[in-house]
């Protein structure tokens, strides 16, 4: 059996009854688990989860992957209350029809190695990246902390749909559903024995620092999280025997609120021609201890793979002019897509880094003019791990460059997550 976990790390058909095709975009129908209470699957609010399925055709008809949708979390019973009101919380306030782009694409031109495979996008209501299993009820309010048993429940619905038959599967995700990926990898291989499972999490890997206030800010939110939803007991073991002292202790974002009182980090976040010397300084540092805290695995692993690139973007492995497209990022002349698909298909072994921001020119985002160029690649070292073997040339060549393209998405693909790299062997 073939078991792999992906990271994707970003700094790294039939079109009848399921779907509504156009030229621009393929749309498919929401599929609502009418099972899932009978294993006590709920959404936050009580309403059932759901899923979006586009079958596959051909030589793809036995393979499948399936995408966890992300979107942050909740951590106490106010959050959490206020997600249960939203498309985050509850199937009743969701688009009962999805976009598929990226990886999830019907359109072998936009999705070479994946577009004829059965693919699904399954719908994030729970607020703990489909980890947890409690609930709370006081007699006039009720939250269902049931990320785990909906993630069985869709599985239990897949399954006599063709998936209990698949060759080869693909689980991914991003961000809060690239952690999905990382949870639920191992039992995802299990559940398909015959099949050669791998996992793919997109920006879904989170290092536990100190956030630019100097303080664990995220600690504190994600032992909350852990306690309220109940996820410590489906996390992976090996993970959590590890930090045997704080098994809550498997995330990190660098400029959550409480750590940026007045705002000072707003404009940065938002566009990252708006961030100072001192700000650039902070984000390339966070990179060097990213790259540090992947050292052994990209020095040992023979099978894992990764793609880290330093595009100030968010869940490029979903958007079609990110994954793969005339101008999409590349590192060494090579698309995220084509990253992938070799790594899944055994073609080659990849283990792309980019050089440090803004040297890249085919990122979907904002490049400083020359002027600051030159001042934020002083930051380029060996702590790189040799990773961009071309950027001297390159940065002579982008220091001609002013503000390339306009700024694709919110987000930095360099936030990370820990507990993962002990519990799932290989990574991409």
């Amino acid at each position: 059996m073939n078991i792999i976990a992906v990271a994707v790390l970003l700094i790294l058909l039939n079109c009848r009854s399921l779907c509504i095709c156009t030229a621009q975009r393929l749309l498919v129908n929401m599929t609502v688990v009418r099972n899932a209470p009978a294993i006590g699957a709920f959404c936050l609010d009580g309403s059932l989860p759901a899923y979006h399925l586009h079958r596959g055709f051909g030589v793809g008809a036995r393979n499948w992957i399936l995408q966890f949708e992300g979107g942050g979390w909740c951590n106490d019973l106010q959050s959490c209350s206020e997600r249960a009101k939203t498309r985050r919380g509850s199937t009743r306030y969701m688009n009962k029809q999805e976009v598929f782009s990226g990886i999830l694409s019907n359109n072998a031109s936009l999705n070479p190695d994946f577009y004829n495979w059965n693919r699904v996008k399954l719908r994030y209501c729970d607020g703990a990246s489909f980890g947890g299993d409690a609930k709370f009820d006081n007699g006039t309010s009720v939250l269902y902390f049931r990320g785990q048993k909906i993630w069985e429940a869709i599985i239990l619905d897949l399954l006599p749909k063709g998936m209990g038959q698949a060759r080869k599967a693909l689980l991914s995700g991003c961000s809060a559903g690239g952690l999905s990926a990382f949870i639920h990898c191992d039992n995802f291989a299990k559940i398909l024995p015959n099949a050669s499972v791998k996992c793919l999490s997109d920006a879904g890997f989170f290092l536990d620092e100190k956030d630019v206030s100097l303080n664990h800010t995220m600690r504190s939110f994600y032992a909350n999280l852990v306690t309220l939803q109940g996820v410590e007991k489906n996390l992976n073991k090996n993970c959590t025997n590890f930090f045997s002292n704080n098994p809550k202790l498997f995330n990190h974002i660098l400029v959550p609120p409480s750590a940026d009182l007045l705002g000072q980090w707003k404009s940065c976040k938002l566009n990252t021609a708006e961030c100072n010397a001192k700000q650039i300084n902070i984000l390339q540092g966070f990179r060097g201890d990213m790259l540090v805290a992947l050292r052994f695995f990209f020095k040992n692993s023979s099978q894992g793979g990764m793609f880290i690139n330093s595009c100030f973007a968010h869940c490029q492995s979903e958007s079609q002019d990110t994954w793969f497209a005339v101008d999409s990022p590349r590192i060494h002349n090579k698309t995220i897509a084509k990253a992938v698909g070799d790594w899944y298909f055994n073609r080659d072994v990849t283990k792309q880094i980019d050089c440090p921001y803004p040297c890249d020119a085919t990122c979907h985002n904002l490049i400083p003019t020359a002027l600051d160029a030159r001042r934020f690649l002083n930051y380029l070292s060996e702590s790189d791990l040799g990773g961009c073997e071309d950027c001297q040339a390159r940065r002579h060549e982008e220091n001609k460059s002013g503000i390339i393209k306009p700024m694709h998405g919110l987000g930095m693909g360099l936030w990370l997550l820990l507990c993962s790299l002990l519990g799932l062997g290989h990574f991409f």
